[in-house]
């Protein structure tokens, strides 16, 4: 079959296309790989940007850890002086003798009104709500201060009303040694005895006579286990010889409390509480005090 001229044309064209992508790779092959390069940059930046991005993140999370965790912290804190404030409270409610149905301390009171808007809270930054809740630590701080006070005008007017000094140390025993020279128990020679002694049956209640201030609670010398109870005005009272004791300094005892257990540890012959008062931390003798009627 014979080809005309435009089959010749076509036929050719498709020649010259075909050598020339055939010369065009041959030369290619012969330079450098200058694609690889052009995309090397456009690669290096997108993992930079990429792993910039990663520590942008882990950023963001790390900080986000560190503000809730802040954020506890100062919850913690708060709870617990909401729990220092219950304790007062409630203390002071019974001091008081006010009804436990109308300051129940252990239930969240009565309150309502209208909603706030959410879209509020959401709106306010971290820095904001650390504010907040640091002002609400320092209100909450100076409640505890002003009932801490008020605490302690209570107890100084319950004191102030029972630390009148009188009856015997003991709830059970006897007048076993008078105030004044005596016989020495140990040696015989006469020796000032500088308080009273009351016997009785070993682990019998020693009582304070008088409401107080602990200032002392340990061994002391000669008069083994002792407790020293600070009445105010100068006064105080000694108890000694006991076998255990009950309160420790710093405590505010009331009169009649049961402080210590009788016993004869120390400079003693027997079971025995060794009986003192004291005036401007002189001893004077306690027997008008043992039989003073109480007010």
């Amino acid at each position: 079959m014979r080809l005309n001229k435009l089959h010749w044309l076509s036929a050719m064209l498709v020649f010259a296309l075909i050598s020339g992508v055939v010369i065009h790779l041959i030369f290619s092959s012969n330079e450098q790989p200058t694609e690889k390069l052009d995309y090397l940059p456009i690669n290096a930046s997108f993992a930079q940007q990429t792993n910039d991005d990663r520590q942008a993140e882990n950023t963001l999370v790390t900080l986000k850890k560190q503000q809730l965790t802040a954020l506890t912290i100062k919850l913690a804190e708060l709870q617990s002086q909401v729990l220092r404030l219950n304790a007062l409270g409630e203390r002071l409610a019974d001091n008081a003798n006010i009804p436990e149905q109308e300051f129940n301390f252990q239930q969240a009171p009565p309150s309502g009104g209208p909603s706030a808007i959410d879209g509020e809270t959401a709106r306010k930054s971290f820095v904001q709500l650390l504010s907040e809740i640091s002002s609400l630590e320092v209100l909450l701080k100076h409640e505890e201060n002003q009932l801490q006070m008020l605490e302690s005008l209570n107890l100084g007017h319950h004191i102030e009303n029972t630390r009148y000094l009188s009856g015997r140390p003991i709830s059970k025993g006897w007048l076993s040694s008078y105030y004044g020279m005596r016989k020495d128990p140990f040696h015989g020679r006469p020796t000032m005895h500088k308080g009273i002694d009351f016997a009785g049956k070993e682990d019998g209640a020693i009582i304070a006579t008088a409401s107080g201030v602990v200032s002392w609670s340990d061994n002391r010398y000669g008069y083994g286990q002792l407790i020293e109870i600070n009445h105010g005005d100068g006064l105080k009272t000694r108890y000694g010889h006991n076998k255990k004791l009950l309160v420790n300094v710093g405590d505010v005892v009331t009169k009649g409390q049961v402080i210590a257990r009788m016993g004869s540890t120390g400079r003693s012959t027997g079971p025995h509480v060794h009986y003192e008062i004291l005036h401007n931390n002189k001893q004077i003798n306690p027997l008008k005090f043992v039989y003073r009627k109480a007010k």
